[in-house]
């Protein structure tokens, strides 16, 4: 038999659901979910699907595995620094058709979360958001996907003081594809 908080915990949780689901326009909703066929830039990151080795300076290495979930809809990273660094991560990356751009969202072992927007320019995958460095001073920061083949491919964190006029290369990464056994 329940006891009187749980049934108070269930009985939160759901007028909470209720609510949520009550103050949603219907419209987006219909739009979400409804299916469609896949829009064009919904494969940017096609290139970026599959199993890599991963390197970096100062003899780092890792392993990133790039799957597609949820009905070829959302692009997911599992990636592992170790041994080299102590950073295991998880993002989830999707194209928004109405906004015509990609957002990613990166949370980490180490309590990180980020969110990121942006798309294909010029042969490179570029996403970036505003941020606050330490001082309090707004940044932005970037990832960029770039030297795109099928077997590799190299990857920049990067970040700009200065609204993006020049970029800071914080930690550049080489991707090879794993060999097919």
């Amino acid at each position: 038999m329940p006891t009187i908080s749980q049934l108070t915990a269930s009985a939160v949780i759901i007028s909470a659901l209720a609510f949520t689901l009550s103050s949603c326009d219907s419209s987006s909703m219909n739009d979400r979910h409804a299916p469609s066929a896949p829009h064009g830039n919904s494969r940017q990151f096609d290139f970026w699907l599959g199993e890599w080795d991963l390197t970096w300076p100062n003899g780092g290495q890792g392993e990133n595995i790039v799957t597609l979930e949820l009905d070829s809809s959302v692009v997911q990273e599992a990636f592992n620094g170790q041994p080299a660094i102590q950073l295991i991560g998880r993002s989830v990356s999707v194209f928004v058709p109405r906004e015509n751009l990609w957002k990613q969202t990166w949370v980490d072992n180490q309590g990180g979360y980020l969110d990121f927007t942006g798309g294909l320019v010029e042969g490179r995958m570029i996403l970036s958001r505003a941020a606050v460095n330490p001082e309090g001073q707004p940044i932005i920061q970037r990832m960029v996907w770039y030297n795109i083949t099928s077997d590799s491919l190299d990857w920049n964190w990067e970040r700009s003081n200065d609204s993006g006029k020049s970029w800071e290369n914080l930690w550049q990464i080489h991707y090879k594809r794993k060999s097919a056994l």
